[in-house]
């Protein structure tokens, strides 16, 4: 679709690695066109982390991750909710949502599908509903979180986006065991949706709203 440019874009993640997996691409790309992009993290995942990395490990993976985006350190916000405690703080996250909103007066929104099964991204994508009600919305996806996916739009990527996406996720060392992290899907995953619309990488997303 037509590039956003010249906009304030928010980035709603449930976890630390979830911006990059969902949109590290296209957030590479809006960087390139006069956006500001602020990205979160609701949760740097504690209570997952495996007992050879230190717990806090996530914290300085995401910090890395988003600087190899080109997020800066002070449009990354950090919280610390427990994981997959979420649907037990929905109020908690919507005042902080609410927050970011009248900071960051935010006119895109990226966020995870309302069809996603895990219950921290549901929470979030619920509470993102509510809270942005007056944004641009896209959904992104999670293919091994998603029980169904509306590929309503999809942003073309160069190599050096895709590339810079696999760069950011190759930061958590942490997670690299996880099936999903490695370069081969996420090439994989970007050259199906590429295929989909004639280029040769693509990410897509699920439009809730567009406001143009």
């Amino acid at each position: 679709m037509t590039l956003i440019s010249n906009k304030r874009v928010l980035i709603l993640a449930p976890h630390t690695d979830d911006a990059e997996f969902g949109c590290g691409g296209t957030i590479a790309k809006l960087l390139e066109s006069n956006n500001e992009v602020f990205s979160t993290a609701f949760s740097a995942c504690q209570q997952s982390v495996l007992k050879e990395f230190p717990a806090d490990i996530l914290i300085t993976e995401v910090k890395n991750a988003s600087h190899t985006l080109g997020i800066k350190n002070n449009q990354l916000f950090l919280y610390d909710y427990e994981v997959r405690t979420f649907n037990y703080h929905r109020q908690e996250i919507l005042e902080e949502m609410i927050k970011l909103r009248k900071e960051l007066n935010p006119e895109v929104i990226f966020m995870p599908s309302a069809n996603d099964i895990h219950q921290d991204h549901f929470t979030i994508a619920q509470e993102g509903l509510r809270a942005f009600k007056t944004s641009t919305i896209f959904c992104y996806e999670m293919p091994w979180n998603n029980l169904t996916f509306n590929t309503s739009a999809f942003f073309e990527l160069d190599e050096k986006h895709i590339s810079k996406k696999i760069n950011a996720l190759a930061e958590y060392k942490s997670q690299a065991h996880r099936p999903y992290a490695s370069e081969e899907f996420v090439r994989s995953l970007g050259r199906v949706r590429g295929v989909q619309i004639g280029v040769q990488y693509a990410e897509a997303f699920d439009i809730i709203r567009y406001i143009s």
